[in-house]
């Protein structure tokens, strides 16, 4: 579990960070989970973009995600989800 340090942290680098993925109108599909679970193989913190065509709630794709993938969930910001799972060879040091 993150603390609030922590996840204020990972929110600042991720600011500048452009979305890995985006969720269109099929919403979270076994490929995505898939995909952004492979995705957690070369990185720590990734974000994944909610398309206007996604008609389900972004806190509840965020939770599931989360859930899926075996990742904390960081922030749900508008339609922007960030996640954070500690790597193998950590290279975010967490303060």
């Amino acid at each position: 579990m993150l603390t609030g340090k922590q996840k204020r942290y990972l929110r600042s680098l991720a600011e500048t960070q452009p979305a890995l993925f985006q969720i269109g109108k099929d919403g979270l599909s076994d490929n995505l989970i898939m995909t952004v679970n492979n995705a957690f193989n070369t990185r720590e913190l990734v974000k994944v973009k909610l398309l206007q065509s996604v008609a389900d709630d972004p806190k509840e794709i965020g939770f599931d995600l989360a859930m899926y993938t075996h990742s904390e969930l960081v922030q749900i910001i508008g339609r922007t989800i960030l996640l954070y799972k500690k790597g193998k060879k950590p290279e975010i040091i967490l303060p």
